[in-house]
């Protein structure tokens, strides 16, 4: 079974996978992050043309070239399955898990598993989808060793933790059509987000801010544009902003948990968070002047209960835990957060202490921030 990853790896794995929005070249990389975080053989990221049975995208992390070129072979078949299972399949966020959907009978009959899988000791695979539509299907899959067994409930869990983060890094960078849409149209794509987008030169110039962005600095909230510089109405909140956006720039490993998430707003109000990161490359660079340094996601907290089940599913929390971190990050005391849940004030700061412990974190403040690193800072696409 896949060990918990800590608070440092998972948001350095979830980092680098935002690394390939501008820069798919970057792939190969978070694959192998992906890989290893779920103790997997090999990781594939792809993109399939049902019509005519071929692959148009293809990363891979673990697989020896003789088994790449011999997998073209069986593209028609996995195809065929994955569709079958599709049609009715409950929903894109449920990933297909081999040992658990596909029926033995198949599996001893199917050329794919016989000659393809077995031969290489392979048990298990799972597929997380990112898009489909009838004339095409894109996701990541890992593929588990025998010597690793077959997936659990942990690596399926965990793998839904990063699937958000794969589907809004490829849609940001437009690598679905990566072979077809120009760059001009990257504008296009920041606008289909929800979440406010706006990307900065290394001194915070406002070089593009998505629809939702421009509403955002029109509306007299927490952030609005100063003579072309995206700027925060609190002092210390500007600072911190303009200081990861020059870390964008300069280093990006000098990101650190501060730039991650920015709080934008004052005690007392709905926290608005600000989050930085570095675009190292890629076309949508190198057609402005200048340059931009970072792309900053700007937006609400996330619904606690969500957010404490992400954290629960990174770090090992109980179902008790939980239950106190979602109330605490809805924004409750220690001891309301007892009382609600018909607990003793020394069994909630027990929890709470074991939430630290797992965690890493040792104030509430911190907890916020954590959720802000983890959970994903871009919306759904719009309609």
């Amino acid at each position: 079974m896949a060990r918990a990853l800590s608070h440092h790896e998972l948001s350095k794995l979830i980092g680098s996978i935002y690394d390939c929005a501008l820069d798919p070249g970057r792939w190969e990389h978070a694959l192998a992050g992906i890989r290893d975080a779920l103790n997997a053989q090999t990781a594939v990221l792809q993109l399939d043309d049902l019509t005519n049975d071929r692959l148009l995208i293809y990363r891979t992390v673990g697989i020896e070239p003789y088994w790449l070129e011999q997998q073209a072979k069986y593209i028609p078949e996995i195809h065929a399955r994955l569709l079958e299972d599709l049609s009715t399949w409950p929903s894109l966020d449920v990933p297909h898990v081999v040992s658990r959907h596909v029926p033995q009978t198949y599996l001893e009959t199917s050329r794919y598993f016989q000659e393809w899988l077995k031969p290489q000791g392979l048990v298990d695979v799972m597929s997380f989808f990112l898009i489909h539509t009838p004339t095409r299907l894109a996701g990541f899959a890992v593929a588990r060793h025998e010597r690793q067994g077959i997936i659990t409930e942990h690596e399926i869990r965990l793998g839904g933790l990063l699937l958000p983060h794969v589907r809004r890094s490829v849609m940001i960078s437009n690598m679905l059509d990566v072979s077809t849409i120009e760059r001009a149209r990257t504008a296009e794509a920041l606008d289909a987000l929800t979440c406010a987008v706006v990307l900065t030169s290394e001194r915070g110039a406002i070089l593009h801010a998505n629809r939702a962005a421009k509403l955002r600095l029109r509306s007299g909230g927490p952030i609005h544009d100063v003579r072309g510089i995206l700027q925060a109405k609190i002092p210390s909140a500007s600072k911190e902003l303009h200081s990861a956006i020059l870390a964008a720039a300069q280093d990006e490993t000098g990101i650190d948990k501060n730039g991650l998430a920015v709080l934008l707003t004052e005690p007392g109000l709905p926290p608005v968070f600000a989050r930085v990161l570095p675009i190292a490359g890629g076309d949508l660079r190198a057609g402005m002047e200048p340059a931009a340094a970072a792309a900053v996601f700007i937006g609400n907290a996330p619904d606690e209960h969500v957010a404490a089940d992400m954290l629960a599913t990174a770090f090992g929390l109980t179902l008790a835990e939980t239950r106190v971190l979602a109330s605490l990050l809805a924004g409750h005391t220690l001891a309301e957060t007892a009382a609600s849940l018909h607990i003793a004030n020394a069994t909630a700061k027990t929890h709470l202490d074991n939430i630290f412990q797992k965690t890493g974190a040792s104030r509430q403040a911190d907890l916020m921030r954590l959720v802000m690193q983890i959970v994903p800072p871009a919306g759904q696409p719009g309609p």
